[in-house]
């Protein structure tokens, strides 16, 4: 292994090392805890219910019948595979990598990016800022997700700066090679304004955006011959992967090749670079899924069922906002609606300034019942944070009468 990036890699060598490791606060730290700094973020990750909860999200396909096609959570491993093998070979440090990628996609909502598109129409309907997941992470990571300390106490997750950053910097919608971190220290919650405004504080940050196009343009192709609509369409994506007929149209031969370009043609002066002819060939890739995949017609219906779903979930909720005596309402409305209004009622009672007998173990207040913009901000994070069966389920109780 050539190991070229090692002397930018993120250790304490790094001259921006004690930013990458900073928290908000200190963490509880056991006298014989053998782990990092983001090692301990990895597993505060996966511990996190937010990241539990993607085995049932959509990657691309609304709750398939076949086990083998992928969901929100295979995604995430599978960029947590391929930013390994890059960051590895590159001399990065790939502890961080595997924890911004574990962790990068834990603000989707449910239903894919279309469950996304949803809630940023009734945002802008609303007059507020559009949702985009990567923006929801950081929030969900920063003041959403709780676990319980030793003591009794819910604390949120407290990353580091590092991986936060990561996490809101991993857009991979975006066609750009020649990938390079920002040289800035930024206020990730005051001045990350819009999806892919700043390049990762840290080359590992790279790698995990480069890494998420990787695996999801090949991932995708396997997922849609699995379910029949590239029947007519295999011939021209031969020819395309320039790959012969005799080959398993799968994840791994896909992108194989792609990592190994990736690492050829990367240095610390160019970036994270594809050779021309390969980044040419992600761009025709990438074109051929949104033609053949994404754009299908047998994908509208489903949009339409998602819109009707989040919109009737958010209705709901929203009509209940009294201001500070937002509870009281909610609780005369649970004689009609106990599943979802008792539900909301647990959770935001976590967040908010109405004083409940949950209060005491929050972290912090951050909606306040006095805004009628939070309240609208606590409706999207809690629906943002569903499972696609969760949310079809609650629907389905709205609804019956």
């Amino acid at each position: 292994m050539d190991l070229k990036f090692k002397d930018v890699s993120a250790t304490p060598q790094n001259p921006n090392w004690e930013k990458l490791i900073s928290r908000e606060s200190e963490l509880y730290k056991k006298s014989n805890d053998v782990r990092s700094d983001f090692e301990r973020d990895y597993d505060r990750i996966i511990y996190s219910n937010a990241f539990r909860r993607l085995k049932h999200k959509t990657q691309v396909f609304f709750l398939p019948k076949n086990d083998h096609i992928c969901t929100r959570i295979e995604h995430v491993y599978n960029v947590d595979a391929t930013s390994y093998t890059i960051s590895k070979a590159l001399g990065l440090n790939t502890t961080l990598t595997r924890s911004i990628a574990i962790s990068h996609d834990i603000g989707h909502s449910p239903f894919g990016h279309k469950g996304e598109r949803v809630l940023s129409k009734i945002c802008k309907e609303h007059g507020l800022p559009p949702f985009w997941h990567e923006r929801n992470g950081l929030n969900f990571v920063d003041n959403i997700e709780l676990l319980t300390n030793i003591n009794n106490e819910e604390k949120n997750l407290n990353l580091t700066y590092a991986v936060r950053d990561g996490i809101i910097s991993h857009c991979g919608e975006i066609d750009e090679n020649s990938l390079k971190p920002r040289n800035e220290y930024i206020n990730l919650q005051d001045e990350y304004l819009r999806p892919n405004q700043y390049s990762p504080y840290t080359w590992e940050g790279c790698v995990v955006k480069v890494s998420d196009k990787i695996s999801y343009l090949g991932r995708d192709i396997e997922d849609a011959i699995s379910m029949g609509i590239l029947d007519s369409n295999l011939n021209e994506l031969y020819e395309l992967l320039e790959l012969p007929k005799t080959a398993n149209l799968n994840n791994t031969n896909i992108i194989g090749d792609l990592i190994s370009d990736l690492c050829s043609n990367s240095s610390i002066a160019d970036g994270l670079k594809f050779s021309d002819a390969t980044f040419e060939k992600i761009k025709r890739i990438k074109a051929f899924n949104y033609k053949h995949i994404y754009l299908h017609p047998s994908m509208h219906p489903s949009e339409r069922y998602f819109e009707l779903l989040i919109t009737e979930i958010f209705n709901l909720l929203n009509n209940c906002f009294d201001g500070m005596n937002t509870l009281n309402k909610l609780l005369k409305t649970s004689s009609y609606y106990p599943k979802i209004i008792d539900s909301f009622i647990k959770w935001i009672s976590c967040y908010w300034n109405i004083p409940t007998n949950r209060n005491n173990l929050k972290n912090k207040i951050i909606y306040d019942m006095n805004k009628p913009e939070d309240y609208i901000y606590a409706i999207i994070t809690y629906i943002s944070g569903m499972t696609d069966s969760y949310a079809i389920e609650t629907y389905n109780d709205i609804v019956k009468y």
